[in-house]
């Protein structure tokens, strides 16, 4: 006896446009609670009131507090991989592939997006700034950063090719550090200035020289902190 062929499987239906909008305002709302507050600072319940929608609703689309998190990571990482990934090849194709323009090619896309007036990619930033600042994030940042970051490690690698990895390594991430201090701090850097103050191209300055003197240097025993 042969086995009867089984009934086609049903195509998942696509969402809604209302679904989507509905998915779309909740993790504006959610990037933005996040960014104010941190993780442990929001409640899906601000989310809701954010978004004035059912907190049901934004756990139909969201999922839990930490998957809609993780969404909300996900929704803008891959634009600003590309972008920083299109202005190193670039400046690889104009054979300009200096200190300063690699550093260029991961600071600008991300100030400018940042500081364009967007509250949204704001929020992102001062999201992002959070997840690099918090171990228990590392896997997010290992997904949606690393990559790009592993170009730019590449690129600087090339340029630099007597330099140790670590130091290459140390030298970016206090440029990333710099950076996301330019956009999250801004308001700081004004009032010690007493007017407006701070730019990219005073923190391309500053990243480069402190990013070549740390090559320049010999270093000291790893000072080992404590995991908090």
């Amino acid at each position: 006896m042969t086995d009867q062929p089984s009934e086609p499987k049903q195509r998942q239906r696509r969402p809604s446009k209302r679904a989507m909008a509905s998915r779309e305002r909740i993790l504006d709302a959610a990037e933005r609670v996040f960014a104010r507050g941190g993780f442990d600072g929001a409640t899906i319940r601000d989310i809701a009131s954010e978004a004035d929608v059912p907190v049901g609703l934004v756990h139909h689309h969201g999922g839990g507090k930490e998957a809609l998190f993780g969404a909300v990571i996900d929704r803008r990482a891959d634009t600003i991989s590309q972008l920083r990934l299109q202005a190193l090849e670039q400046a690889r194709a104009a054979d300009a592939l200096t200190t300063k323009a690699i550093l260029r090619s991961f600071i600008e896309p991300y100030v400018e997006k940042a500081m364009g007036g967007d509250v949204q990619w704001l929020s992102y930033v001062r999201l992002v700034a959070i997840v690099s600042s918090d171990r228990r994030w590392h896997e997010l940042s290992e997904k949606y950063f690393d990559p790009a970051a592993g170009a730019c490690l590449q690129a600087l690698a090339e340029l630099h090719p007597q330099a140790q990895r670590e130091h290459l390594a140390e030298g970016y991430v206090y440029a990333i550090s710099a950076m996301l201090a330019l956009i999250t701090s801004q308001w700081r850097i004004d009032a010690l200035a007493g007017r407006q103050a701070g730019d990219i191209e005073g923190l391309l300055a500053f990243c480069t020289a402190g990013f070549e003197a740390r090559l320049a240097h010999r270093g000291a025993p790893r000072l080992e902190y404590p995991r908090i």
